[in-house]
Order: structure tokens, then sequence, then C-alpha cells
């Protein structure tokens, strides 16, 4: 059954990364997961290039990176616990540990900090560095994009990554607090490396298709779930829900991802506006799927109630488990 240490654990985990975010002189898990999977790759690559080995190397890829990133970290939590035990420590010490891990999970304050560091100096009318720091946080060409397109690409940016980025991990948060043994830790940890396979080698274009296939389809897989309960409660709060969601299954269909289009369009259609459209990857024009309506331009403020709108839904999940886990220990 679940304890009151475990709750608290993702309590503070949700207020670091409100609060703090990911501090950059800090080494995020993340970036030892992509150390991880570049050097298994250009290993691949170099020596076994045919397809069906590259298909095999990336089912072993995935189970190397998932289960090994939950492993890990439930042996971090494990033995801190026995040092504490052993050396008489202060407890705390293991709920901190286990917090900051969770926390370094959750991308609602990267996603607020990322959309702003852009949206300022469109503020200041730069858009030559509006463009240079969007370059980081998408994988479209910027150097010629307008005002407009920038708005696009960074409220595109931030629909997209709610789901994968924000509620994903808080679902598997709190499906790990309720398996007995297991904890919220290591199975966010499993996601989130599931979901940073995707975004490094999970692509239908070479030289990536076929080691990466795994990796996508999984993500795809546990993606699914928390994506339609987002959409879901996106439409409620939107206080629309019939047309948010006639929108979503006229529109989210046509994206080749079954669970970007959903997200975005959800976003899209409880602030009436349009994403998708037109982009450009290293000088090839993709068009995208429009999702929404275009009753209203895309602004600053628009990408601002976006993120606001990530944040209720955070809160009201996170609010409603707790209330739910306090009201059943009460009842007991």
């Amino acid at each position: 059954m679940m304890d009151f240490n475990s709750l608290m654990i993702l309590l503070i985990a949700a207020g670091l990364d409100y609060l703090i975010g990911d501090p950059q002189s800090w080494l995020h898990p993340v970036q030892v997961m992509g150390w991880v999977i570049t050097h298994y790759t250009q290993i691949f690559f170099k020596y076994l290039n045919q397809p069906r080995i590259l298909r095999v190397a990336g089912v072993f890829l995935t189970l190397i990176v998932v289960l090994g990133s939950a492993l890990i970290t439930a042996l971090i939590g494990y033995g801190v616990q026995v040092l504490v035990v052993q050396f008489s420590w202060n407890p705390i010490l293991s709920i901190a540990v286990e917090s900051i891990l969770l926390a370094s999970c959750f991308a609602g304050r990267s996603l607020r900090d990322a959309a702003e560091d852009v949206l300022d100096w469109i503020e200041q009318k730069d858009l030559v560095t509006a463009r240079q720091r969007l370059s980081r946080y998408v994988g479209r060409d910027t150097e010629t994009l307008s005002e407009s397109e920038i708005l696009r690409a960074v409220l595109e940016t931030v629909t997209e990554n709610a789901t994968d980025g924000v509620m994903a991990p808080l679902f598997y948060a709190l499906i790990g607090l309720l398996i007995p043994g297991v904890g919220s830790v290591p199975l966010t940890f499993a996601y989130k490396a599931a979901s940073t396979l995707d975004s490094m080698v999970g692509y239908r274009e070479a030289p990536y298709k076929d080691i990466g296939w795994f990796s996508a389809k999984l993500e795809d897989v546990l993606t699914w779930l928390p994506c339609r309960l987002t959409v879901i409660m996106i439409a409620i709060l939107s206080g629309k829900p019939k047309s948010v969601l006639t929108i979503c299954q006229r529109d989210a269909s046509f994206d080749p991802s079954p669970n970007a289009g959903w997200s975005e369009c959800a976003y899209a259609a409880a602030l009436g506006v349009q994403l998708g459209g037109s982009n450009s990857y290293r000088g090839v024009i993709k068009q995208k799927p429009l999702l929404g309506d275009p009753q209203h331009p895309i602004t600053s403020t628009t990408i601002e109630q976006a993120l606001q709108l990530t944040r209720y839904i955070f809160l009201i999940t996170l609010g409603l488990f707790t209330g739910g886990f306090i009201l059943g220990h009460t009842l007991d």
C-alpha cells in the first residue's frame, strides 16, 4: 500500500519542478541517457549497418535504456535507504534524493522557460535572436521564420510536450505509487527513457528508421492513455468540451503521430487557434495537417494561456489523487 512518504516525494518533486526546474549546471539524467543512446547507435551504424540487424539492435537498445533507467534509479533509492538505516542518518535524506530524481522527469518549468526565452526576444522585436533561440528547442529550420511562424512553432512545442513532458510522467508517477514495491521514480524514469529514445532515434527517415522503430512504437503505446486523459481534461477546462472533442476527432487523426496531433489539437481547439501547416526541415518542406480553426491569431498571450492550462491540468490531477489518498486513509 502506498505510504505518506511516497506521496510526499511526489509532491516535493512537483514543487521542485515548478520552482526550480532543471539547473543548467547539474548533470541531467536525460543527458546520461542521450550519451548511452548516441554511443550505442554509433557502434551499430559503423559495424552493423544492415536493416534487419539494425531493427534487432533497436529492440535491444530500447530494453537496455528503458529497463536500465528503471533499475538504476530503483537501486539508487534502495541504496540511500540502506545507508540511512545503517548509519542512522536522517530519513529526510532518502526523501530528498528520490524527490530530486523524480523532479528531473517533469518538464513543466523547462517548457515555460524555453517558451519565455523566445517570447522575450519577440517582445523586443529582435526576430534574429528569437529565431536563434527557437532553434534550440525545435527541429524545423528557423532562419527565415516570420514572427507568426515563430509563435506557431513555440505553441506547437509547448502543446506537444505538455503530454510527453508533463502529464505522461505524472501519470506514470501516480501508477508507480499504486504498485507495491515499485514506486514513482523507477516507473517514471522508464517512461522518460522511452520518450528520450523516441526524440533521438524514433524517426521514419534514415539513418534512424530501422534502429529507432521499436522505441518509437513503445513511446506511442506508453503515451496513448495519458494523452487521451489530457485531451479530456483540456476539453473540460475549456468550458466547451463538445466542441473541443469534435475538432480533435475531425483533425487529430490526420497527424502521423498517434499522440502529438491529439495533444496539439486539443490545445488549439480550446484556445481557438490553428496549428500545423508548412515546415522546413533541412531545406525540405513538409506539410503537417491543420489542427483546429483559426478563430484567433497566435500571440504571446495564447502561449501563456497554453502553459497555464497545462499547469491547471497537472495541479488538478495531483490534487485529485492526493485527496483520494487522504480520504482513503481516513476511511481506513
